[in-house]
């Protein structure tokens, strides 16, 4: 993908086994797919990278000095050229973990009533007695 116009991928290594059967795939991507692939991104240097015993993998570098790799045994050509487009339109920027499923600038204030509801509750089955308060009737000094 292109940030601000300018191409992050800048070189992409196809690495096979001139011998293995799990590189029949990459061995007819390059016969078949690879050619037209070079056409059509003249901005990115391929280059193909014999490695006998090894798997298949693509392998992209990009200009934030990070690459990516990407195992491609047993797989048909086509699914190589998905791959290989992926990785070009890739940033390559590194996978952040979330801790949440929700990332928001305005975090709900409904969990927290909910919570606080679910404690006043737990408090009054220990000490029926008391009055149950909401959050929205405390003083922000005030303790429980």
């Amino acid at each position: 993908m292109a940030l601000r116009g300018v191409w992050q991928l800048k070189k992409l290594i196809v690495s096979y086994c001139d011998w293995g059967g799990s590189s029949r795939g990459i061995r007819a991507f390059m016969e078949s797919e690879l050619p037209t692939f070079k056409e059509k991104n003249p901005q990115l240097e391929v280059v193909t990278e014999l490695i006998r015993g090894q798997h298949p993998h693509l392998k992209g570098f990009y200009k934030n000095k990070n690459e990516r790799v990407v195992c491609v045994k047993n797989m048909t050509p086509e699914d190589i050229l998905l791959y290989g487009t992926r990785l070009r339109n890739a940033l390559g920027r590194k996978v952040v973990k979330l801790k949440t499923r929700h990332v928001t600038k305005h975090p709900s204030v409904q969990e927290t009533l909910l919570l606080v509801v679910h404690l006043f509750s737990t408090q009054q089955k220990e000490a029926p007695r008391q009055k149950l308060v909401y959050s929205h009737q405390l003083l922000p000094n005030t303790k429980i």
